[in-house]
């Protein structure tokens, strides 16, 4: 019960904080010395390029990787993000909808919140060994959103505008900081990790105060973006994308990793961590492409906040299912 309210309370304050924030600052209340873009950005770049790369960095180092099946993690990811994509193109078609609304929800189904929310759970629920395993995991998510899920929503726009072409995406992830930052703090860790040098004992206590602080800055980074939008209009779409997010792929995913031994590594450690992972919520970036795509925005926006809503009822599930395997 502690680790789920110490979940759902770092999710709650840090996504109210941002949002307050920002009525606040719209208001007149508050007058902040940047713009609310620019702190929201600096949050993210904050998280992302110093504190979330040192806690995976000292996490790596002392999580057993010598397992070959382990090498797979990665691959069940994209599998989970790829399944989570075609199984939202088909409840796109089941529903009918136009190719505006299409292309908004694919992205709904495929991206999900590793990163921030997945991440922290997995901390909380299963200690820096479980955190450990989220960097490997979700190795290629970003490869996989730009190269394959933002070319399929905007295949789905009907805008006639010239946007980057596949090659030029692809070319401006391999010089993205944020992926070089997090892929280099993954293969320091490992190196660290394999030579066996001991890790100072200082970093289970930085990584007991990072990585809730990581989580914290990006959930107040969403937090100051967030648009409330008129949940009944979408009902359908957001039930469907809940089926898939939060049963079907988990389901899938799950019975991947314990049919290559998941279940025998680590007190089932591996398995514990796809478990999670394979039913975070819809990502805030799957509101990315309805943006620049045209698409239907409010859409993507309704299912992100649905879906995260749903955690209140997701994670005392997930906890009992861990306590189970």
């Amino acid at each position: 019960m502690t680790k789920l309210m110490l979940s759902l309370g770092i999710i709650a304050v840090g996504l109210s904080l941002g949002y307050a924030v920002q009525r606040l600052s719209n208001a007149g209340v508050v007058r902040l010395p940047i713009s609310l873009d620019a702190l929201r950005k600096r949050l993210q770049k904050t998280a992302l390029l110093f504190v979330l790369p040192v806690t995976v960095l000292g996490a790596i180092w002392i999580v057993d990787v010598r397992s070959v099946s382990i090498a797979a993690l990665p691959l069940i990811g994209v599998g989970a993000i790829t399944l989570g994509g075609i199984l939202a193109m088909g409840a796109a078609s089941l529903l009918k909808l136009e190719a505006h609304r299409t292309g908004a929800l694919i992205p709904c189904g495929a991206f999900t919140n590793i990163g921030s929310i997945g991440a922290l759970i997995c901390y909380v629920y299963l200690g820096e060994n479980g955190f450990a395993l989220v960097p490997i995991y979700k190795l290629f998510e970003e490869l996989t959103y730009y190269s394959i899920g933002f070319p399929i929503a905007k295949y789905f726009s009907a805008m006639d505008a010239k946007q980057d072409s596949t090659a030029d995406r692809l070319k401006a992830l391999a010089g993205d900081p944020f992926i070089l930052v997090a892929l280099s703090s993954i293969l320091l860790g490992g190196i660290l990790n394999l030579s066996q040098v001991p890790r100072p004992a200082v970093f289970g206590t930085i990584n007991a105060i990072f990585i809730p602080l990581g989580t914290g800055l990006l959930l107040v980074s969403i937090g100051l973006a967030m648009r409330f939008k008129s949940v009944r209009h979408y009902l359908k779409e957001c039930t469907l994308v809940s089926l898939i997010k939060f049963a079907i792929v988990p389901l899938c995913a799950t019975t991947a990793a314990w049919s290559i031994g998941y279940g025998q590594i680590d007190d089932g450690l591996p398995l514990k961590v796809v478990l999670i992972l394979s039913s975070m919520p819809v990502a805030f970036n799957a509101l990315i492409p309805p943006s620049i795509y045209d698409l239907d925005l409010d859409l993507a926006n309704a299912c992100w906040f649905f879906t995260t809503s749903a955690l209140i009822v997701v994670l005392p599930v997930l906890l009992m299912l861990i306590n189970m395997i």
